[in-house]
């Protein structure tokens, strides 16, 4: 009896990996296909990424302009007109001519570089001995035409 158990088992093991072998044979040859369509949607995308770079390059050939209101030229006041000169000039420059005479005469206060110490011809213009530099521009607006 223990003589026909052990054919039935060697018998069964048998067509049991013969059918796993199959399955393992059949599943690899798609895989393989699969693989090589992958490969050719990857060689498709970086084309459209070039194409994506040209369009922001044209847009930074064009020179950026000015804007016409900083560019009209304005008259100064009298008392500005002691500081920076009595010619008609752009609100640009009123700036520019104003920090080199503040640079020019060391009108910075030394603790805080931001705030500017008036002297007697700036106390005029800006109506207190010490503005910090954001109040100059709110300043000098006063004094142009």
């Amino acid at each position: 009896m223990a003589k026909k158990a052990t054919k039935k088992v060697s018998t069964k093991k048998a067509p049991a990996k013969k059918a796993t072998a199959k399955k393992v044979a059949t599943k690899k040859a798609p895989a393989k296909k699969a693989t090589a369509k992958k490969v050719a949607t990857k060689k498709a995308a970086p084309a459209k990424k070039a194409t994506a770079k040209k369009a922001p390059a044209k847009k930074a050939k064009s020179a950026r302009k000015p804007n016409a209101a900083f560019m009209k030229t304005l008259t100064p006041s009298a008392d500005l007109a002691a500081v920076i000169g009595s010619t008609a000039v752009p609100r640009t420059e009123v700036v520019k001519k104003l920090w080199a005479y503040i640079k020019k005469n060391n009108l910075q206060n030394p603790k805080n570089k931001r705030n500017i110490l008036a002297d007697e011809k700036l106390s005029k213009v800006f109506g207190k001995k010490e503005v910090t530099m954001f109040e100059l521009a709110s300043l000098i607006g006063k004094h142009l035409k």
